[in-house]
């Protein structure tokens, strides 16, 4: 199994960390923390270069060819596929995208 390198934009890394400190902010820190690591090994199983997820349905984002695919039914990852790397743009809240 090839994996190829992953890249955490700004953007993305900023929105989990956004996510974390409301999670933290409710009086739940361990839950915080584990939001935290579960997002970025999620991002590190997209490195598997047999998968390839669809195109994003989101104007905006499909027209910078980022591919998308949800994390837990609630959260939508956005990324740009490339041979040797794949770079997480963005990380939102699938509704805000409606």
């Amino acid at each position: 199994m090839g994996k190829r390198k992953v890249s955490i934009l700004e953007p993305a890394a900023t929105a989990v960390a956004e996510i974390a400190w409301f999670i933290e902010s409710k009086g739940l820190p361990q839950t915080a923390k584990k939001f935290v690591i579960d997002a970025f090994e999620f991002f590190d199983e997209l490195s598997d270069e047999r998968i390839e997820h669809k195109p994003c349905t989101y104007e905006k984002w499909k027209v910078l060819s980022y591919r998308c695919v949800p994390y837990k039914r609630k959260y939508i990852v956005a990324y740009l596929s490339q041979q040797k790397e794949i770079v997480i743009c963005d990380f939102v809240v699938a509704k805000l995208l409606r």
